[in-house]
This record gives structure tokens, sequence and C-alpha cells, in this order.
């Protein structure tokens, strides 16, 4: 069947009011009243609801669409009318009507399904209009972290998913076989081979899939995420403390502009979204610590927060807060103690509100050869696996810094999720290896 009209995507439709337009999509729900069938129609770029009056079209076309099923996929040509009482604002008198693909029994339909049977079909349930918000949203955060750091002059460098030794032992990684009967690790971060980039590119960052083998069933852990980690030759822990909190207040901002629909779809209250600004307060762990047995909760010093902590000491703030000088013994070997206090780190975790945690985690690195060398051994690591490594110290070392951010963690927050799990495509936990 030819359509007369221009080939459209619903989210331009505001552009084509008035006009003849052709829409490529699927059918997401049905609805009939006499002579007037109402197709909410979908097309990976938004919903619009199409209307198709008995009198505005052929009698084949019309007996069609009442027995049309949910995900058939179609071809509509009408004309886009504006209506304040639509969702978007338009919808299409439909002139024309195409099947291009049959779809019956669809398994996920308006009834309630619980999370397991969702997402044994998560393949199905992204199609979804509140998932399909989640996946756009997290394509804004992507796209929003890349600009940001490409605008600043940052050069992407991406590290390697093959590793041949851990950035913090290999107890939480994923073993694979290599050749020759070897083994290697899927990377649970870049920024070991972003410090020897830092080194040749000055402002450099990766972006990619990181592993984390930890046995966690928390909504708050993914087995594979995406993190975003920049590093900064001669930067301090003040310098990478401002470079987190400009990215975060970015990143939500432009969120902000150009996701309104895709925020009122999930029911965002945007209001807390819109406090996320500068500056962030700024607090040290021993304040912390004080803060958490203020408020009733026992926390002896030396120990890390878990995640109630996080959550209580996030609920005194109204935007993120940034912890900084946790103690050295609970974080990895790589970070710079304080001068004059070795038992802290120069470190910073940012902690986001309503419940949500660290999204951020970096500090300065260390500078110094020999106490890298100590740090090594002491926490049992393999010397042979981090020569390379220590060559940065032998060859003109700097004081440097990174943090990392994981865009799950961020996209969970900025669009109110209950669990990681749906801020990623395709999830994988402790449990779910399929689809």
């Amino acid at each position: 069947m030819a359509h007369e009209g221009t080939i459209a995507y619903i989210e331009d439709i505001a552009r084509h009011e008035g006009e003849r337009v052709v829409i490529r999509g699927w059918l997401h729900a049905r609805r009939s009243s006499g002579r007037i069938h109402f197709l909410t129609i979908r097309d990976g770029s938004g919903f619009i609801q199409a209307v198709m009056s008995k009198a505005a079209v052929d009698e084949p076309s019309f007996l069609r669409a009442d027995h049309l099923t949910q995900e058939t996929a179609l071809i509509v040509s009408g004309t886009v009318r504006a209506d304040g009482r639509a969702p978007g604002g338009f919808e299409l008198d439909v002139a024309a009507l195409e099947v291009v693909g049959e779809s019956a029994d669809y398994p996920i339909t308006p009834k309630e399904h619980g999370v397991d049977y969702l997402m044994d079909r998560r393949h199905l349930w992204i199609r979804s209009e509140r998932q399909s918000a989640v996946l756009r949203v997290r394509a804004e955060v992507v796209s929003a972290v890349r600009a940001f750091f490409d605008d600043r002059g940052f050069v992407l460098a991406d590290a390697p998913i093959f590793t041949p030794a851990a950035c913090e032992g290999t107890t939480t990684l994923f073993p694979v076989r290599y050749f020759d009967d070897a083994t290697a690790y899927l990377t649970q971060s870049g920024q070991l081979y972003n410090e020897a980039n830092a080194m040749a590119l000055g402002r450099v960052y990766c972006f990619g899939p990181t592993f984390r083998a930890e046995k966690s069933k928390t909504r708050r852990h993914l087995s594979e995420f995406w993190m975003v980690e920049p590093e900064v030759a001669y930067a301090t822990l003040d310098d990478i403390v401002e470079l987190a909190e400009d990215l975060v207040v970015s990143v939500v901002a432009r969120v902000l502009e150009r996701r309104q629909p895709e925020l009122r779809r999930l029911e965002r209250d945007t209001s807390k979204l819109e406090l996320v600004r500068k500056p962030f307060p700024r607090i040290t762990y021993d304040e912390a610590v004080a803060i958490l047995n203020g408020k009733g909760q026992r926390f002896e010093w030396g120990g890390d927060f878990g995640a109630p902590d996080e959550t209580l000491l996030a609920s005194a703030f109204e935007r993120p807060v940034a912890v900084t000088h946790y103690p050295s013994a609970v974080k990895a070997f790589y970070m710079e103690p304080a001068p004059g206090r070795p038992e802290v780190a120069l470190c910073v975790d940012v902690l986001a509100p309503e419940g949500y945690g660290e999204i951020i985690g970096g500090s300065q690195r260390i500078a110094d050869y020999d106490l890298l060398v100590r740090r090594i051994q002491e926490h049992g690591l393999p010397p042979e696996a981090f020569q390379w490594y220590l060559d940065l110290r032998r060859y003109g070392s700097v004081p440097h810094g990174g943090f990392g951010m994981g865009i799950e963690r961020v996209v969970a927050w900025i669009c109110g999720l209950d669990h990681l799990r749906e801020a990623i495509p395709y999830p994988r936990t402790l449990n779910r290896l399929y689809p």
C-alpha cells in the first residue's frame, strides 16, 4: 500500500501540525467507541493517539483495525491535529492503515506482572512507556557526559576490558581464560590505564562497561555496568571534587532541559532535581561519622559506610553531598594519604540524595614510587603485574587524580527508580544472565 505524506517520527510531530504524515511503528493499545477506533501507536521515538473514523477510511481498513492485537507492526498515514487533551498535545487523524507484521498473544499485557516475569521478557518489556522513558533518559545522560568532557578539552582514551590484574584485588573480578591457558580478568575499572593516558594526554576520560563479581543482591548492584572515569594530570583532591560537582550539575541540567516528557511519564518530582546546583555540601568522613551518631545510627570510626549509612547521611542535605578523607584502610591501595594524617586518604565519594547513595568515587593518586610499592605489598597484590603502573612513578611522576561515575546509579536517581535493573537495557545480576 502506498501512503501519502511525509515520513515522520512521533517525537517530531509538533513540526507537522496540519500536514499529512506517515508513521511507521507498532500498536501499543487499542480501544473502540462505535464508529471510531482509538489506536495508541509507538515508533520508538514516542507515543501518539491515532483516531480512525469509519467515515474517513475504507470499510476493510476499519474492520481490520477492530481486530488489531497489541504490538502489531503497522504503518498509518493521516493528518496531524493539535489537541490539548492528548498526552503529547497532538493526535493523528488516520486516512490509511497497513499491517506490516502480526503479533499474536503478546505476553506483556496491561495487567500487573511480577518483576521476574517481566525480567525474563526484558527484550519485550523495554517497549513499554515507562521502560522506554528510562532508556531515553539514560541515552541523554550518556550524551551529556560525553559532551561535558569533550567540551572541556578532555581526550577520550578508552581502557582495555581484558586486564592481567585488578585495581583492588581479584576477589570481585570475573576470570576469563586467555590464550595458552593464561588467566585474564574482566575489568572492574579503567583507572590504572587512564592514569597512564593522563601522563600522555593531560586530561582524559574512558567510558565503557565494567564488571564486578560481588555476590550482592541489593538494589544498588549490577554485575555489569557502565562507568565514566576522568583522570587529570597535576590535579589535587579539590580539583577532583570540583570536577565531579560540575559534571553532576551539568548532567542533571541537561536531562531537565531535554527530557521533560520522559520525566513526566516516570512521574518524577523534578523539583528535587532542580535543587542540584553548585556548590554541593562538603563534609569529611569524621564529620559524617558525627552526623550518623547524632542521628542515632551507631557507627564506629574506621568502617566503611553501608547503604543505610549513606542514605541517612544524604538525607541531611537536599542536594548531593561530597564526603572526603575516608580511612585509608577501607580504600584502594593507590590513594594518596593526607599530609600529616596518613591514616586517611585524599579521596571523595559523592552521595546522591533521596536514598540513592554513592554515584561517584575518586581520589588523588599516590605519586611517590616507594610508597606505592609498599601499598601494593600491603594489599597482597602481585608486584610483577604492576611494573608498568610503577613506571608512571619512575618517569616524571606528578600529582594527579580522577574518579568514576556509575551511569546506572545516576540514571536510577534522576528517574526515581527503585532498582538499578531498570537503568540498563539488559541487566546482569547475581541470578540473572537471561535474556
